[in-house]
C-alpha cells in the first residue's frame, strides 16, 4: 500500500507552571515538595483524544501528565476543566521538568515519586478513546522561586485510519502492532513494544475506524477478528510507521469468516457435555493445553492426541522460560491486570509467593477472584491464541469447578454413564462420555465410579479412535509440579478449574484423578496442573 504524506499530528502546547513560594530544594535528594498549575494555552476545557481532521490534541477534566526530574517520577498533574495542577517532589535544580501524558491508560506499574524510575502502559484498548502518548521536557531548567516553565507536547505516536468490514456486533481486534511503551525516567526515553499478540482493539461496526499506533516497521499483512470469537479475517498491508505519522487513505480490514458456522469447531472433540441446570453445553479441546516455550516466538496448542502430555521431557522440570510447558500455575496465562503478572513459565514453589490474580486487595489473606469477568484474561484459552483451536483469543475457557461438578456427577443423559477411569494407549486417566454416548460404541466397565482401577478400561489407540469419534474426551494423567520438580507423571492428574477456593484465602480448585479417587479438591496457586479447555456450543 502507498505510503501517504505524513503530516504534523502533535498540536504544539505552550505550557505555563506557577508555584506555591516555597523553600526550594537545591538537589533531587532534599525532601521537599512543590505545588504547581501546568497552564495549556488555548485549550477549550474539552478533549478528542486526536482530531481525525487536524491532528490536534486537546484535554478535558481528569486527564493526568506524568511529571519526571533527576531520573524519577516525581508526581503528576491533572487537568481541572482550566489547566493542569499537582504536586510534585523534589524536582533537581539545574534540571528540565520532564512531561508524560500517556493517553490516560494507568500504568502497570506502581509508581513512588522519588523511586520509580520507569513504567509502562498498554494502549490495546481503543474503543473509548484513542490514547495518544505524547512527551516534552521544559524549555527551562528547574530554579529555585521559578514561576514558569514553557514546553512543546508532541505525540509519540501516529494517528492511522482503518476501513472495517465485519459480520460481527463485537469490537474489531488487529494483532501483530506494537501496542506497549515503556517510559524510562532515568533516560527520560520512550521505547516500543510488542505486548501478548500485539493487539489493538477498534471500536464495534463497519465502516471508518481511527487508531494510534506507534513507531515500527512495515507489515504486509496481518490477523485480525472479531472479540467475541465469532469471526476472523485479515487485515492489508501497514506501511512504516513514524512519530506524528497521519495515514488517511484506509487499511482495509475484514473480519467476515465464521468461525463456528453450525460445525465442531477447530481443535475440539464432536461430542457435547451438559455443564449446569440451564442445559448450556461445551466441547472439549482435543487435548491438554501446552505452552511452546521453545519456539522463536512461543505459542499455544493442544496436544496432538488426548493421551499426551510432556512430563519431564521438555526440561519444564527446571526455571528455565524457553521450554515447553504443559504443567501450569493457576492463572498464569500471560496477562498484565496492571498488578500482578503471571507467565506459564513462572515456577513458584511456597504459598507466600502464591500465583493467582486478584489476591488480598484488602487484607492480603482472605480475598482474591475467579478467572471470570474482570480476571477472565487470566484464563489460558480467554487471553490466548490456541494455534491449532482456529488461534483467535477469546474462543476457549476452562470450567469453573460447578461446571465439572455437573460433567462428572449430575448431568442426566440416555446411557447414565458418566465417566469411567482407563488406560488408553498405556496412559491412566478418565474417559468423560458426552450426553448423547451410545453404550453400544464401546463396553466399558466399572463407569461412573470414582474407586474403579484404572485396569478395569485398558484401551488401544485403535480402539479409542472409535470411541473419540463418537465424541469421548480422555484426561491423562500428567501429574503435577511443584516449582521445578515434576512428580506423579502417568499416576495421578491434576486439572485446574476457574474457582478460587474461599476457605483458606490461598487456594484454588482442581479436579482429581487419582487411584483412590475422581473429583474435586483444592491445591496452593503456586502448584504446576495440566489445563483442559473447553468451547461454549453456540
Amino acid at each position: 500500500m502507498k505510503r501517504i504524506g505524513i503530516i504534523a499530528m502533535a498540536m504544539t502546547l505552550v505550557l505555563g507552571l506557577s508555584q506555591c513560594k516555597k523553600e526550594q530544594p537545591t538537589t533531587a535528594n532534599e525532601s521537599d515538595t512543590v505545588s504547581i498549575t501546568l497552564d495549556i494555552q488555548n485549550n477549550d476545557g474539552t478533549r478528542i483524544d486526536v482530531n481525525t481532521g487536524t491532528g490536534e490534541v486537546t484535554y478535558e477534566t481528569g486527564d493526568v501528565i506524568y511529571v519526571a526530574s533527576g531520573g524519577t517520577f516525581i508526581g503528576t498533574l491533572t487537568h481541572n476543566g482550566t489547566n493542569f495542577a499537582g504536586t510534585i517532589t523534589n524536582p533537581t535544580v539545574g534540571e528540565p521538568l520532564h512531561f508524560y501524558f500517556l493517553g490516560n491508560v494507568t500504568p502497570a506499574e506502581t509508581l513512588t515519586a522519588g523511586t520509580t524510575t520507569s513504567c509502562s502502559v498498554v494502549i490495546s484498548d481503543q474503543t473509548e478513546h484513542l490514547p495518544v502518548i505524547e512527551y516534552a521536557p521544559s524549555n527551562e531548567t528547574y530554579t529555585a522561586g521559578a514561576t514558569t516553565f514553557t514546553a512543546h507536547l508532541l505525540n509519540k505516536c501516529a494517528l492511522v485510519k482503518f476501513n472495517v468490514t465485519t459480520s460481527s456486533e463485537a469490537a474489531t481486534c488487529i494483532t501483530g502492532m506494537k501496542n506497549k511503551v515503556t517510559v524510562s525516567f532515568a533516560e527520560n526515553t520512550l521505547t516500543h513494544s510488542q505486548e501478548g499478540n500485539g493487539v489493538i482493539t477498534l471500536p464495534a461496526g463497519n465502516g471508518e475506524k481511527w487508531a494510534i499506533l506507534l513507531a515500527q516497521e512495515a507489515i504486509e499483512e496481518g490477523s485480525a477478528y472479531s472479540e467475541d470469537g465469532d469471526y476472523t479475517g485479515s487485515y492489508g498491508a501497514v506501511p512504516s510507521i513514524y512519530e506524528n505519522g497521519y495515514l488517511i487513505a484506509g487499511i482495509e480490514v475484514n473480519v467476515t469468516t465464521e468461525v463456528n458456522p453450525g460445525e465442531v469447531p477447530v481443535g475440539a472433540i464432536s461430542g457435547k457435555f451438559t455443564i449446569n441446570a440451564d442445559g448450556d453445553q461445551v466441547y472439549f479441546s482435543q487435548g491438554n493445553l501446552q505452552y511452546i516455550g521453545s519456539a522463536a516466538e512461543p505459542y499455544w496448542k493442544f496436544a496432538e492426541n488426548q493421551w499426551d502430555y510432556l512430563g519431564t521431557t521438555t526440561g519444564q522440570n527446571s526455571s528455565n522460560q524457553n521450554v515447553d510447558r504443559d504443567l501450569f500455575g493457576w492463572g498464569t496465562s500471560g496477562w498484565n491486570n496492571g498488578n500482578l503478572y503471571y507467565q506459564p513459565y513462572d515456577t513458584e514453589s511456597s504459598w507466600d509467593a502464591l500465583i493467582g490474580y486478584g489476591y488480598g486487595p484488602t487484607d492480603g489473606t482472605n480475598y482474591t477472584f475467579d478467572l471470570t469477568d474482570t480476571y477472565a484474561n487470566a484464563d489460558w484459552g480467554v487471553y490466548n491464541a490456541i494455534s491449532n483451536g482456529g488461534n483467535t483469543p477469546n474462543s476457549w475457557r476452562t470450567l469453573s469447578i460447578h461446571e465439572w461438578w455437573y460433567v462428572i456427577g449430575e448431568r442426566s443423559t440416555p446411557s447414565n454413564i458418566l465417566y469411567a477411569k482407563a488406560i488408553v494407549n498405556g496412559v491412566k486417566g478418565v474417559i468423560l462420555l458426552p450426553d448423547n454416548w451410545n453404550a453400544s460404541v464401546y463396553a466399558l466397565n466399572y463407569t461412573n465410579r470414582p474407586d474403579a482401577p484404572f485396569t478395569t478400561n485398558e484401551i488401544t489407540s485403535d480402539t479409542w479412535s472409535t470411541l473419540e469419534a463418537n465424541g469421548a474426551v480422555f484426561m491423562p494423567n500428567a501429574g503435577s509440579r511443584f516449582g521445578t520438580t515434576v512428580h506423579s507423571e502417568g499416576n495421578h492428574g491434576r486439572y485446574w478449574c476457574t474457582s478460587f477456593e474461599y476457605i483458606t484465602g490461598y487456594g484454588g480448585y482442581c479436579v482429581s484423578i487419582t487411584d483412590y479417587g475422581v473429583g474435586d479438591g483444592t491445591d496452593d496457586r503456586y502448584c504446576g496442573f495440566s489445563v483442559r479447555l473447553v468451547r461454549d456450543v453456540q
